[in-house]
């Protein structure tokens, strides 16, 4: 079945955060108290889902939102430092002229999408951001209530272990994007529906999916 709406994860997915995340991250560490990312175990990371990322760095639940709000402050302030994607502007024009609805789950503000979405945040129907790490299939359940879309129709795009199985636990596809925070093996091993090595390629699959109903 064609897809009609394409909800989409920000950071690693559409911005190009990771390498800002790397220099944040142990001063952000110190701040809080837990435990500083070392250089040779950030692969491992990259291939670890989140509850392990945050056993490794001893980090409790509880601190989560204000972690984040945190984060969200830093990202705002170096907006400069963190830009779309090449291509990702482009691609975006390219799903929203075949006929398909965004929407955007993050759990960064919506506030900062919109800036770092500049021009293309227009193209999206629906926004969901919040600092919940663990609230994903919810956040795709109201995006579907609100869209008025099926769970059938819908594919959630992201480029992290998380995400693939939040579109699971809310039963929609998952596409998951090559070139962001998890490790490529990671996100295969789990064999996502559809798997994107290059930005291009999801216009070209999904509008093509379209187009061949």
């Amino acid at each position: 079945m064609p897809y009609s709406l394409v909800i989409f994860d920000l950071d690693g997915t559409l911005i190009d955060s990771f390498p800002w995340f790397l220099r944040t991250i142990n001063d952000v560490a110190d701040r809080f108290g837990f435990r500083r990312v070392r250089d040779g175990e950030v692969e491992a990371l990259r291939h670890a889902a989140t509850r392990e990322i945050l056993a490794r760095l001893e980090i409790p639940l509880w601190k989560l939102p204000v972690i984040a709000r945190h984060m969200w402050r830093l990202k705002s302030e170096q907006a400069s430092n963190i830009a779309l994607f090449d291509g990702v502007d482009a691609m975006l024009r390219k799903l929203a002229g075949g006929g398909l609805r965004l929407a955007l789950i993050s759990s960064d503000s919506e506030a900062n999408a919109r800036v770092k979405l500049g021009a293309a945040a227009a193209l999206f129907s629906h926004f969901d951001c919040s600092a919940s790490i663990f609230g994903k299939p919810a956040k795709f359940r109201r995006v579907l209530r609100r869209s008025g879309v099926a769970p059938a129709q819908a594919i959630a795009i992201g480029d992290e272990i998380r995400d693939i199985e939040a579109a699971r636990a809310a039963g929609i596809a998952c596409g998951a994007v090559t070139w962001g925070y998890a490790a490529p093996k990671a996100l295969r091993a789990l064999r996502p529906d559809l798997v994107f090595d290059r930005i291009d390629d999801i216009a070209r699959a999904l509008v093509a999916g379209r187009q061949a109903d």
